[in-house]
């Protein structure tokens, strides 16, 4: 990757411009210093949602709830995916229950459900709580993802 993409700060919301070539160097937001590109996961409200699933990085999206026993089973594994996807790919998640203007939003029928967003545009779903491998190819195979 060559030029700079634009990642929006999970934090505060501010798009931030990123050299591409930095992204492996712990690039920071300009306005409240948090990571962003950190390979953890990172809790969204819909506000924010919207602005990143548009940015340059994909974005997969964890829609959950805590009283969902497979969401519960599933955190470890996501974690472990966004471990495995950094800083290729950024994983987040949103509490459905906090948050249930999201699932009308985004059409979720059930949880846990896997969105797959780049610059915009939602590239794929995935359902039911699944292993950090399956989560990793799932995403290898809907973007140009780099192996780490």
């Amino acid at each position: 990757m060559t030029g700079s993409l634009k990642l929006t700060c999970t934090a505060c919301g501010q798009a931030n411009p990123v050299p591409a070539e930095k992204l492996g160097a712990e690039p920071k937001c300009g306005i409240c210093g948090a990571g962003l590109v950190t390979g953890k996961v990172a809790e969204l409200d819909p506000e924010t949602l919207r602005k990143a699933a548009g940015d340059d990085l994909p974005l997969l999206v964890d829609f959950w709830a805590p009283w969902c026993g497979p969401c519960r089973q599933m955190a470890p594994e996501f974690a472990k995916a966004a471990q495995a996807l950094a800083p290729g790919v950024r994983l987040a998640k949103i509490d459905t229950e906090a948050h249930p203007a999201a699932s009308q939003r985004y059409a979720i029928r059930g949880i846990p459900a896997l969105i797959l967003f780049h610059r915009g545009r939602e590239v794929a779903r995935l359902a039911g709580a699944r292993p950090a491998a399956d989560i990793v190819a799932f995403v290898r195979g809907k973007v140009a993802a780099p192996a780490r």
